[in-house]
């Protein structure tokens, strides 16, 4: 499994971004794919996810904010993140869950600041 994480950067406090996750080795349109992020001292934690049924769900945090979504001819999920703040600044990671085990990609930075 390969899962290839791409479309952070810096953006400003209100800003957009879309962070994209390229997979190979699975078929996104029949798995359960989420994305996660880290803070510095902090635990990962789950931001979205999206099963395998089309059901999604979303941390407190991010709901009405961040929308998770597959994009089944090219493999993978992104996220669409709108109305940044400065406390989603983190390393997000594109997550891949199958009978017990987890698949993690590379991670890309993004961080919310003025």
């Amino acid at each position: 499994v390969q899962l290839q994480a791409s479309g952070g950067g810096l953006v400003q406090p209100g800003g957009s971004l879309r962070l994209s996750c390229a997979a190979g080795g699975i078929l996104v349109s029949i798995s359960d794919m989420a994305w996660y992020r880290q803070a510095p001292g902090k635990q990962r934690e789950l931001v979205a996810r999206v099963t395998s049924a089309g059901n999604r769900d979303y941390a407190d945090s991010v709901k009405g904010r961040f929308t998770i979504s597959r994009d089944n001819p090219k493999n993978a999920v992104s996220l669409q993140m709108s109305s940044l703040k400065p406390e989603d600044t983190a390393v997000y990671y594109c997550n891949y869950y199958s009978r017990g085990n987890n698949y993690w990609g590379q991670g890309t930075q993004v961080t919310v600041s003025s």
